[in-house]
């Protein structure tokens, strides 16, 4: 009994002193010693981008009345960047299981919501290329094929403008160029921990690919797009705060307040060890983590976004720059310091803007909290990569390493 106790007084200190902790950096940006400065860096106030690119993932809960804050911040940034542009949106498009059958009772909801978002999309100049993630899929279900063709096919007939890639649920890669010198690879990460029928590959083969159009195009500024992301300080990270602790079943339901103290420690501890289908410790996720980072560290400078986690990160590892955009349409924790350069808990988006003197940089767009509707906040900004040597002609879609158009 005394040693009980003592297990339990012991518990209840840490997790008081963790959300003591909590309490002082939630939902405010959090930005590492080394680049307390960034406010004094910017590009040269007369520059012009060569290309700008929007990375947004998770929007898949907008609000269907047009008093969506992030729609109308991405509005904005359209106008701004006008067709020299791209816009990715990063997968989990529709919540919360993707796109029904017609027949489905939630398929009003969806399609409301999916049409709300595409209608945004359809007034940019620029580009679109929409990704799929795991809710795309059915959450990850073994019908979540049938649910991502179906999807696949929407977006074709109501904005056929856009690149839903890869085609079909295939895993890629699938390489776009966007820009003179700025090259698109997109992988599809949902491939990889996916159960039930998908399309029929060989899961180490798109590795391979992959290093080969990298080897080919280090004359590049590359950005690879996927929804999963590779380093996060949030849940799919094994990053729980003190209250899922003691409330367990919030990580499911945010009303779910059933007080499961100690034993509660279970599932977060489970999650961070073993891991759900979608959290980087289970074993599919981890082995196609540990394959993506072994190509991607062999190329310095390339920039990886990716969503799922409902916040904003940006890390620095190995000479590589890695994003987590996924607050389109929800937020969620995330723990700040670590390895991360910068995180937050708010929805807004990254834009990268590349320079034709080779400078790359990151901003950081959020709503401004007291203006209109379409203002922005701009909370971060870093110049990412040296300048790179001249780039060759603009070359044309390529799927699988292959030249198809």
């Amino acid at each position: 009994m005394y040693v009980f106790a003592l297990l339990a007084l012991g518990a209840a200190v840490w997790l008081s002193w963790r959300f003591w902790q909590e309490r002082q950096y939630r939902r405010r940006p959090y930005v590492a010693p080394a680049f307390l400065d960034w406010e004094h860096q910017a590009p040269n106030a007369d520059a012009v981008p060569l290309h700008r690119v929007a990375v947004l993932g998770d929007p898949g809960a907008v609000a269907t009345d047009g008093t969506d804050a992030i729609l109308n911040l991405l509005e904005r940034w359209e106008q701004e960047t006008g067709p020299a542009g791209t816009i990715i949106i990063l997968g989990d498009n529709i919540y919360p299981t993707g796109l029904p059958a017609v027949e489905h009772p939630g398929r009003a909801a969806a399609e409301a919501r999916f049409k709300t978002l595409l209608a945004a999309l359809a007034q940019f100049k620029g580009q679109v290329v929409l990704l799929s993630g795991n809710h795309d899929w059915n959450k990850g279900r073994p019908d979540g094929w049938e649910y991502l063709k179906r999807q696949e096919a929407f977006v074709h007939e109501q904005l056929p403008t856009a690149h839903y890639l890869p085609e079909g649920g295939l895993p890629g890669p699938v390489s776009l160029q966007l820009a003179e010198g700025v090259l698109l690879i997109v992988l599809n990460t949902q491939w990889w921990v996916q159960t039930g029928p998908r399309p029929a590959a060989d899961a180490k083969e798109p590795f391979r690919q992959l290093q080969q159009l990298l080897e080919e195009n280090q004359h590049q500024r590359v950005l690879v797009a996927g929804h999963h992301p590779l380093y996060s300080n949030a849940l799919h990270g094994g990053k729980f705060t003190a209250k899922q602790h003691v409330f367990p079943l919030t990580t499911v339901n945010k009303r779910a307040y059933v007080p499961l103290p100690l034993i509660g420690s279970l599932l977060p501890l489970y999650r961070k060890v073993v891991g759900a289908a979608e959290d980087m410790a289970h074993p599919r996720y981890r082995k196609m983590r540990r394959r993506l980072l072994r190509v991607l560290q062999q190329f310095p400078g390339v920039i990886y976004a990716a969503g799922h986690d409902h916040n904003l990160q940006y890390f620095q590892k190995n000479g590589g720059h890695y994003l987590v955009s996924g607050a389109g349409s929800k937020t969620a924790f995330v723990q700040k310091g670590g390895s991360a350069t910068f995180v937050h808990e708010n929805k807004g988006f990254f834009s990268l803007d590349f320079y034709p003197n080779g400078e790359t940089w990151l901003r950081t767009l959020e709503p401004a909290p007291t203006s209109g509707l379409a203002d922005a906040s701009e909370v971060f900004r870093l110049r990412l990569q040296p300048t790179h040597a001249a780039a060759p002609a603009v070359v044309p879609l390529v799927v699988a390493g292959r030249r198809v158009a």
